[in-house]
């Protein structure tokens, strides 16, 4: 006879040592013991009696059991032995439990820590600890769907961080992506937003590329007055015109001042690829009144609070708008802008020359790219008359316009 709720309610155990069983079909029944009432189901798998335990009642209500029961026949139709299966779906719980979105993330940033630039890893980590983990950290990474992610990133967007939402999103693919491979996750949901988050408003880094104007920007950063350290890097910035990233992590060891050359190693590079700056006679000068103060350290231009780190990235552009310099007018990234714009369209400089100093990607006539060393003389001449013409610049003499298309 089925049993009823009434019955399953109000039963009680009779004091046999074995308890009582009620059943209700289909192999289940309710044992009553002194510890209490248990849900049970006997079945025969492989030629073998087994009991599948269904719950504890009242935890477990009889409608309930009746449909774990239901799901266990269904699996035995199948082949299935819902013992195994039912220890399986518990270490699937555990594993999920254990591989939180917070879990995968702190073992990807150490798995894939050699791959960036310490002071990359600082800021991801960052972005993760202040903008993500607060929200989807405690959620397992089979749980989070493209909802909790946006939702995370909205709270970015919402206040004005569309260039770092854009990256972290990124981040947050590659976490994916990770606990796919390792088998924490099923896909990369992130896929999803595609669309979902505004964009910022892309333009060209602000750039003095007008020669006057240069003049008058060289002239200031004579004449800024700070840190020693600040003013060797801006001294410095327009006679290499590398990323800002790359001139505050310069390191000693990849100075040969004898060879008047510095050597970028690819982890370091945005194309990873190694790169060769020729150092002129200006550079090496400013290079060598470092020695003293920063020398026995690891960075050229170490952080102003500790030497242990390079400066900040925030340094240059800093000093820049003390002198008076927006960052609508010109940044440290602008550099860069300049010296191709003027070594180009006023002192004539070849352009395959510039973009290899730029580091920008250039192939031979094969189609091959160049590696480091490629013209190299021709590019340590050009780097030459680069530095000269900005002390021309600075000193108010022989301002060439710019040549007529």
């Amino acid at each position: 006879m089925a049993l009823t709720d009434t019955f399953t309610k109000n039963t009680k155990h009779s004091g046999k040592p074995a308890g009582d069983k009620h059943t209700d079909g289909g192999g289940m029944y309710l044992l009553v013991n002194a510890g209490g009432k248990y849900w049970r189901m006997d079945y025969r798998f492989a030629d073998k009696r087994k009991t599948l335990a269904l719950g504890v009642y009242p935890a477990v209500s009889l409608a309930d059991a009746r449909r774990r029961r239901d799901k266990a026949r269904e699996l035995l139709a199948d082949g299935i032995d819902p013992n195994l299966a039912k220890r399986e779906e518990k270490q699937a719980k555990a594993d999920a439990a254990a591989h939180t979105f917070e879990v995968v993330a702190r073992d990807w940033l150490a798995k894939t820590a050699a791959e960036r630039m310490a002071s990359t890893q600082v800021k991801v980590t960052s972005w993760l600890e202040k903008d993500v983990i607060p929200f989807i950290g405690a959620m397992p990474m089979s749980a989070i769907g493209p909802r909790n992610v946006l939702a995370a990133l909205r709270k970015m967007e919402a206040r004005g961080a569309l260039d770092s939402v854009q990256r972290v999103k990124q981040v947050c693919g590659q976490v994916f992506r990770y606990a796919v491979a390792t088998g924490a996750a099923e896909r990369d949901v992130t896929q999803d937003l595609k669309g979902a988050l505004a964009k910022p408003t892309t333009g060209h880094f602000a750039a003095i590329t007008e020669p006057k104007q240069a003049g008058n920007l060289m002239r200031s950063l004579f004449d800024y007055v700070g840190h020693p350290t600040t003013v060797a890097a801006l001294k410095l910035t327009p006679l290499v015109f590398v990323r800002p990233g790359e001139l505050r992590t310069m390191e000693w060891a990849e100075l040969d001042l004898d060879a008047a050359e510095w050597r970028i190693p690819g982890s370091k590079m945005k194309m990873k690829v190694d790169h060769l700056v020729p150092l002129s006679t200006q550079a090496v000068a400013l290079l060598r009144g470092m020695q003293p103060a920063t020398g026995h350290g690891r960075y050229v231009f170490p952080s102003l609070r500790t030497g242990e780190r390079p400066m900040s990235e925030n340094t240059i552009n800093a000093a820049l708008r003390g002198m008076g310099y927006s960052k609508e007018v010109h940044s440290a990234h602008g550099f860069r802008a300049m010296a191709r714009t003027i070594m180009d369209e006023v002192l004539g400089e070849r352009v395959d020359l510039i973009e290899h100093q730029l580091a920008h990607a250039v192939k031979d006539p094969n189609g091959r790219a160049y590696n480091r060393t490629a013209h190299l003389p021709a590019r340590r001449e050009m780097m030459q008359r680069w530095a000269d013409y900005l002390d021309k610049l600075r000193m108010g003499a022989e301002v060439i316009q710019f040549r007529q298309a």
